[in-house]
């Protein structure tokens, strides 16, 4: 299934910067990271087996609501 990219850093190198993707059929949001480590987070948020949780700064969520809306 092909992912468009919806919002990220443009002066992102290899693509290790925190970006926001969607499958094409538009069921589902995939988030490029950082890896969150902290123990007090993650105790606090209890994932399940086999998740891992990502760190994202709101300046990439911002700039893909703001065009959502434009």
């Amino acid at each position: 299934m092909a992912l468009r990219k919806l919002s990220g850093d443009s002066n992102c190198k290899s693509g290790t910067c925190p970006t926001l993707w969607a499958t094409e059929d538009d069921t589902a949001f995939l988030v490029q990271g950082y890896v969150v480590t902290d123990p007090e987070q993650l105790a606090q948020i209890g994932l399940p087996e086999g998740e891992t949780v990502v760190r994202v700064p709101v300046n990439i969520l911002e700039d893909y609501f703001r065009a959502r809306r434009n």
